[in-house]
């Protein structure tokens, strides 16, 4: 498989989840990359700013995808 194609699947995957999740459970949704693959992509997506990754309270890095992002996005209403 090569790099784009990596890139492609992490951020699909992520897309497709919707919502943000553990870096660690970035490999279970695609169980076909290894660790090195994903964090790779990880990475360059989040460079590229085609993904978020946030640090939370409890020490944990976060991975979401912007297009989920932006969805949260669209459903907070305008103040009056």
């Amino acid at each position: 498989m090569g790099v784009a194609a990596i890139f492609d699947r992490v951020q699909g995957a992520l897309e497709n989840l919707g919502a943000d999740c553990p870096m660690e459970e970035v490999g279970g949704l695609c169980p076909e990359l290894t660790w090195n693959q994903v964090f790779l992509a990880i990475d360059h997506l989040s460079r590229t700013g085609q993904i978020r990754v946030t640090l939370d309270p409890g020490r944990t890095y976060r991975v979401q995808a912007y297009h989920a992002v932006a969805g949260e996005a669209s459903h907070v209403s305008p103040a009056p």
